[in-house]
């Protein structure tokens, strides 16, 4: 796969800047996140790290070990904080072309509040 540069003019970085404004959910020192402007399911929140990392590719080899632990802990307070918990949920994150990655910042999606369904359709 071809390596991304990070472009520090994408949405999820003006979002942490606070050029653009995003409905909060939770934030650490490490993590944002919020609720997606064009959610797919009823509850539909973004979960994105605040270092600047195109991808979990990049997140994996780069990032510190408090920097990954908080991103799978903010999922998990995600998931509560939602009420996701509670029926179940599902997290993506795309990578890549291959992946339809269309931001590129790392960031897992967490969907839930109804059936979504199988993973893919053929």
């Amino acid at each position: 796969m071809k390596d991304l540069l990070y472009d520090p003019n994408n949405i999820f970085a003006k979002i942490i800047r606070g050029e653009i404004p995003c409905k909060k959910l939770d934030e650490c020192p490490h993590t944002l996140t919020f609720f997606d402007i064009n959610p797919q399911a009823p509850i539909h929140v973004l979960i994105i790290p605040k270092g600047s990392y195109v991808d979990m590719n990049d997140f994996s080899s780069r990032a510190s070990i408090e920097e990954q632990a908080a991103f799978i802990a903010a999922i998990g307070r995600a998931a509560k904080l939602t009420g996701a918990f509670e029926g179940g949920y599902r997290i993506i994150s795309n990578v890549g072309g291959f992946g339809h990655q269309e931001v590129p910042h790392l960031h897992a999606h967490l969907l839930g509040g109804e059936s979504i369904g199988p993973i893919r359709s053929r």
